[in-house]
């Protein structure tokens, strides 16, 4: 399953951006957004290494608090299915 996030634009280079999210960077196509304005400080949704949609702070910031939940949860469910002799991977 793919899952697209959401990054900041921190620099451009024609159709290249260096995106980040949660302390990652990323180098982001923006192809798919040739007919957009994108500036640094917008936030795109990014799947497979393209920019799929500009998004507002806000959304951006929504999407995050429902993955960390989701990892959380995941995180929580593995240690209950984990023997307690086993080191988790």
């Amino acid at each position: 399953m793919c899952l697209a996030i959401p990054m900041k634009v921190i620099e451009i280079d024609r159709l290249t951006a260096r995106c980040e999210a949660k302390g990652v960077e990323r180098d982001v196509s923006l192809y798919m957004l040739q007919d957009e304005t994108v500036a640094i400080g917008d936030y795109l949704v990014v799947n497979l290494g393209y920019a799929i949609q500009k998004v507002s702070q806000t959304e951006a910031m929504a999407a995050w608090e429902i993955y960390d939940e989701m990892i959380q949860l995941s995180d929580q469910v593995q240690e209950k299915t984990l023997p307690d002799n086993k080191p988790r991977e």
